[in-house]
């Protein structure tokens, strides 16, 4: 039986809470409850650390060695980016050799791209340059590889792209079909470390702080902090919560009482939990831009950038085991949404609308994934993203 406020119920989550929306109908304020109850591919030559596996275009490199898993020699996943055992910082004289169909990355807002870091600001993470390409890998977001070595890069079908034993593509043609991974609002993964410190910081004392924690419809955290309720939706704050939960296991620091924490206690434990890959979904789709789909291949670029260290080991480089991750949309949405809808007359006049989650936000469309794998908890991320999005929308 239904709530009369209506309710999001995840399957892990298991909280029970009603969001208010605020709009205008026929002029007027009105308030209403929301009843809510691949790794990518660089372009380029060139050796050095980061998130794809195998040989290819490596126009990227990765940062300056924050991931120990790559202290002792070279896995495959490393020669698509530059720098090598060396750790060589790039430059734009050795980021000459990637090939002239290659699009020029933006440099505009990224960390490195000026004359040298400023004293205190930290280390940079993911200090990566080029473009990043969708590729075909396995279940857990490890790039399979072709005969010689090299990633390989997939188009808007699902069709390999062909590639000549350099690995580049035969021709501008097959070039052209090469897919670019948007990070968008992800992007600030690439700041100093001394960023997301902060970040981290300033979440950990709002959650120390709390008398009340819960979860919002779409997994994001609810805090009651000197009898005020908010919903931490900072993205960074986010993207801090999600780096260190799903590279820990646990929020290193944590130390408000177990009895406020409640179901939320695996927040303190110590190991990598299906609880803690779920409510990863929910950080990572808050810390994401609003109107961009995460994909398996943002996801598993994105744990490279941030140095989350999994437990798949293949030639030296480390992925996260998604193996005992499963996910159903119409099983974690089952409450209802109430929202203003314009009435079509054209007079400027709202009418309040209630109705499955399943059926408001995602069209009644199905999505199951239960035999483990990235590609669930990808979707899963996507879908709290565009509940979020929904909800920051009052008027549909």
């Amino acid at each position: 039986m239904k709530s009369p406020i209506g309710v999001h119920k995840n399957q892990f989550r298991g909280f029970l809470v009603p969001i208010m929306v605020f709009g205008l109908a026929g002029g007027a304020m009105v308030s209403s409850n929301i009843d809510l109850g691949s790794v990518a591919w660089a372009a380029g030559k060139g050796e050095g650390q980061g998130a794809g596996q195998g040989k290819g275009f490596g126009g990227a490199r990765g940062g300056t060695g924050e991931r120990p898993d790559m202290d002792g020699g070279k896995g495959v996943e490393e020669k698509i980016f530059r720098g090598g055992k060396d750790r060589i910082t790039i430059t734009e004289e050795e980021d000459s050799d990637r090939p002239p169909w290659a699009k020029t990355p933006g440099r505009e807002g990224k960390p490195g791209s000026g004359g040298g870091k400023p004293v205190g600001a930290g280390t940079m993470k993911g200090d990566l340059y080029g473009d990043l390409y969708v590729i075909l890998r396995d279940a857990n977001g490890v790039p399979i590889l072709d005969q010689y070595g090299h990633v390989q890069p997939i188009d808007a079908d699902g069709n390999l792209i062909p590639l000549n034993e350099e690995g580049e593509p035969v021709d501008e043609a097959a070039a052209a079909l090469l897919q670019e991974v948007d990070f968008s609002r992800l992007n600030v993964a690439r700041s100093p470390s001394k960023v997301s410190d902060h970040a981290y910081d300033s979440v950990l004392e709002t959650l120390n702080s709390a008398t009340n924690i819960t979860l919002d419809p779409a997994g994001r955290l609810v805090v009651t902090v000197d009898g005020v309720v908010k919903t931490i939706d900072s993205p960074l704050e986010n993207l801090v919560l999600y780096e260190m939960l799903l590279d820990k296991g646990f929020l290193p620091g944590l130390t408000v009482d177990d009895a406020i924490l409640g179901s939320l206690i695996f927040l303190k434990d110590a190991q990598l939990t299906t609880a803690d890959l779920d409510a990863a979904t929910s950080f990572l789709a808050a810390a994401s831009d609003k109107a961009t789909t995460v994909t398996i291949d943002s996801v598993v670029y994105l744990n490279a950038i941030l140095g989350i260290t999994g437990t798949i080991v293949v030639n030296g480089d480390s992925y996260v085991d998604y193996s005992t991750f499963n996910y159903d949309r119409a099983s974690t949405y089952v409450g209802d949404i109430t929202y203003l809808k314009d009435d079509g007359t054209g007079t400027g006049t709202y009418i309040t609308v209630t109705e499955p989650i399943m059926t408001a936000v995602f069209g009644d469309e199905t999505y199951t994934s239960d035999d483990g794998g990235v590609d669930g908890f990808a979707q899963a991320t996507d879908d709290a993203r565009t509940l979020i999005e929904f909800i920051h929308e009052p008027i549909h």
